[in-house]
């Protein structure tokens, strides 16, 4: 569970909304929707404890320390750092309890699930960006923590690519986990995410994704 009591965030002095109150529920599956600049990506920020907000908090049922995800968008990542592929997948692991075979078979398995099996040894130069958003998202696979948090995991994926997103989305929704997606994509909120957190300077509504996107005519999906 995800509680939001009185938030306001932004910089400081512009605050982006009116407060809000908003809770989802353990186990929902929700979008994080609005324009460019609305406070999507730094609602996901103060909702894991990287950025504090203006005003108000927020309550999670779990530690942010290993019970939480945070995906960010890849233009965060040094591209330049001397590791490679394998070693940012495998860094998911940190932390887990599990033996060096183990740690191996789960790593093996988890690069296979995202099609990147042969790409192990590339440095992350060298890497498309659709490859490199698959080593993200496979490191949030092996991290299996209860509450993801996916800003724009989408972004620079292939058909092929987004079909595998959805796919693991659906099955860590169906573990129970608690998930909140940033998605520019309607047409993909609308079949993916069945509630949505529309943000706007003038407040945010939390309601289901088709009710919400037919109510707001400027969000028609063509």
């Amino acid at each position: 569970m995800i509680r939001c009591n009185a938030l306001r965030w932004g910089a400081p002095g512009q605050p982006l909304t009116p407060a809000i109150d908003i809770e989802l529920g353990k186990g929902s599956l929700t979008a994080v929707i609005g324009a460019n600049g609305s406070g999507k990506s730094s609602l996901l920020k103060v909702i894991a404890g990287l950025q504090k907000p203006l005003a108000g908090k927020v309550t999670l049922d779990v530690p942010r320390r290993g019970g939480l995800s945070y995906l960010a968008q890849q233009q965060h990542l040094d591209r330049q750092f001397p590791i490679s592929l394998q070693e940012l997948v495998a860094a998911g692991l940190w932390g887990t309890q599990h033996s060096q075979q183990q740690r191996s078979q789960r790593l093996q398995t988890v690069l296979q699930d995202w099609c990147l099996s042969g790409l192990e040894l590339r440095p992350l130069m060298a890497l498309s960006g659709g490859e490199l958003q698959r080593a993200l998202l496979a490191r949030l696979s092996l991290a299996q923590a209860p509450v993801l948090l996916l800003d724009e995991p989408h972004a620079a994926l292939d058909e092929q690519g987004q079909a595998l997103l959805w796919k693991h989305i659906h099955a860590w929704h169906a573990e129970g986990r608690t998930l909140v997606v940033v998605c520019h994509d309607l047409a993909a909120v609308r079949q993916h995410l069945p509630q949505a957190l529309h943000i706007k300077s003038s407040g945010c509504v939390l309601a289901p994704s088709t009710q919400l996107i037919l109510q707001q005519p400027q969000m028609q999906v063509a």
